[in-house]
């Protein structure tokens, strides 16, 4: 250890040298500030080690330098450092749990946005949606009709008639005498509301039928083939899973009209379609059934006109429950209701329902 000989320590009277003793216990501390000493000597720099006897100073712990401490001091920085890396880790973890969040809500809305789109699109009875223009923007429902609705008959109720095989065989061979010459091409525009039958009570779907005017079609006849046609166990009604109730006024989810083929173009253009005089379309709540095919049936299909009205309810009130279009899964087999078998049936069977007498589905591979 150097030794210090130290000014103004003891008095100069004694001429002494200074002991070692003297030395040890004159020790002075460490400079704070400058000018804390009295001498008016600037501070010595601080070490971080305190003084002691001999060469080997041990440093204090937890002491600062200007230089980085040596292997045998913990770094105040190190901890520091761990808690800046745990908290990237968890922004981490939480931006990857919200790509995850993220992605699945975009997943489920999708899906929820396709069925969406899928009840409220436009259809095209035979020709499908590629077939037609772009609908309006609003979107169907939003669609201005060019005509107006006739009022439901004020007549009271008529006693229906009950349905015989008579009756039947002479409507098939009024309809089977029919032949393109006996259609007209278009007519007024105003419509009659079918009077309800005995379905307008209860629960189930409220629907409600209308027909052109002057076009040789009554109304409540029409209605009662639609509303065996809806209740048919291979119908929708198929195993109770829905009903349907005929209403002739009040709010209607659904509406089906039988009209001209100008008629039929005219109400089907106001939703962005092109049925072209030929075939029918389903537009919002409306399901526009084109008189030729009601009364001529289809050259394709091989049956009776009244077995072909029941494909035409069947397939646009399938669109109205959100399906689309499905095609011929084998030869041989039943054609899908929801096939636009008007294009020809592919080695199929014609076939007008969506179940068969034992309720197992005649569907097919769906259409793009």
């Amino acid at each position: 250890m150097t030794r210090r000989r130290t000014t103004g320590t003891l008095p100069p009277a004694y001429g002494e040298p200074v002991r070692d003793e003297d030395t040890f216990r004159l020790r002075l501390p460490p400079p704070r500030a400058a000018g804390d000493m009295g001498n008016g000597s600037p501070p010595a720099p601080r070490s971080g080690s305190r003084a002691g006897s001999g060469s080997g100073s041990r440093p204090l712990s937890g002491s600062r330098s200007g230089s980085r401490p040596g292997s045998g001091s913990r770094s105040a920085s190190e901890p520091r450092s761990r808690s800046r890396s745990a908290a990237r880790s968890r922004v981490r973890r939480r931006q990857r749990n919200r790509r995850r969040v993220l992605s699945l809500t975009v997943l489920v809305l999708a899906a929820v946005a396709g069925a969406a789109l899928l009840v409220g699109r436009p259809w095209l009875d035979e020709g499908g949606p590629a077939d037609a223009a772009p609908a309006q923007a609003g979107g169907p429902d939003n669609a201005s009709e060019p005509l107006e609705d006739a009022p439901a008959p004020t007549s009271p109720p008529t006693p229906t008639p009950s349905a015989s095989a008579d009756g039947d065989a002479s409507r098939e061979r009024e309809d089977d005498a029919l032949g393109p010459e006996d259609i007209p091409a278009s007519g007024p525009g105003t419509f009659t509301v079918a009077r309800a039958g005995v379905t307008s009570k209860g629960r189930g779907s409220a629907y409600r039928v209308e027909v052109e005017n002057g076009i040789g079609v009554d109304p409540d006849r029409a209605a009662e083939d639609i509303a065996a046609i809806l209740a048919d166990p291979r119908g929708w009604s198929h195993g109770g899973e829905r009903s349907f109730r005929q209403v002739a006024d009040g709010s209607a989810g659904l509406v089906i009209r039988i009209a001209t083929p100008a008629t039929t173009d005219r109400m089907c253009g106001a939703y962005g379609l092109n049925t072209r005089g030929e075939v029918n379309c389903r537009g919002g709540e409306k399901v526009m059934v084109n008189l030729k095919r009601w009364q001529l049936g289809s050259p394709q299909f091989d049956g009776p006109v009244s077995e072909y009205r029941a494909l035409i309810v069947n397939h646009e009130v399938g669109h109205w429950l959100g399906r689309g279009h499905e095609t011929c899964p084998g030869k041989g087999r039943p054609a899908p209701a929801m096939m636009q078998q008007i294009n020809g049936l592919k080695g199929c069977v014609a076939n007008a329902w969506p179940y068969d007498a034992k309720g197992r589905y005649l569907g097919g591979p769906k259409v793009p």
